[in-house]
């Protein structure tokens, strides 16, 4: 099968583990000799967004970068990796709308959990008011209504998420099984179940 590009977005508060996840998809995907670029929050902002704050409109601009960069890689047959908080769901579907191939992994964490976590110190900034505009403290996180994928990282482990993922893929026709690659018909019976709910089956 020749490689297909898609965009696999990751969205998820601070800490999460979007980064993790990203990096271990994209070192996957490069095991298969699969083109592949990931383009992580932190980094866009140091690099092609440089100088924007953290505004409404400024987050919006931030996040319509990364998807342009994405349709273009996706359009190049490249898989497309992006791991950004992306709060507001308007700007997330309008990029699934102009990419198409587009699967949305919801990195679920509990705010509590996020707050022991903390090994940047952010949420405590936050909550003390040190820093304002602060996704999940001081501003929103709008929840993907229906992403393709749930991974729960307060209570699975990054190869259980990772397996969702790729099981998502192969089901979807982005990516294709490897043999090594078994689910259990609980995994299976899941990812059929969410697809099944999503229209795509």
């Amino acid at each position: 099968m020749a490689q297909r590009g898609f965009t696999l977005w990751f969205t998820g508060l601070s800490g999460a583990g979007k980064s993790t996840l990203a990096r271990r998809m994209e070192t996957l995907f490069r095991e298969r000799n699969l083109k592949v670029e990931v383009l992580d929050g932190d980094v866009v902002r140091t690099n092609l967004s440089k100088g924007l704050g953290f505004s409404k409109e400024d987050r919006d601009t931030n996040i319509r970068r990364i998807g342009f960069v994405c349709k273009l890689l996706t359009r190049n047959d490249v898989i497309a990796i992006a791991a950004a908080i992306s709060p507001y769901r308007a700007i997330r579907d309008e990029i699934r709308r102009d990419i198409g191939s587009f699967v949305e992994v919801y990195v679920r964490c509990p705010l509590e959990v996020l707050i022991e976590r903390d090994i940047k110190g952010l949420y405590k900034k936050a909550l003390a008011g040190e820093i304002t505009n602060f996704t999940g403290v001081s501003d929103p996180y709008e929840e993907p209504l229906n992403p393709e994928v749930v991974v729960d990282t307060d209570r699975e482990t990054v190869d259980e998420s990772v397996a969702k993922i790729v099981a998502t893929l192969v089901a979807l026709g982005y990516l294709e099984p490897a043999e090594q690659e078994v689910y259990s018909a609980a995994e299976a019976e899941m990812v059929e179940k969410r697809l099944g709910a999503l229209g795509y089956l």
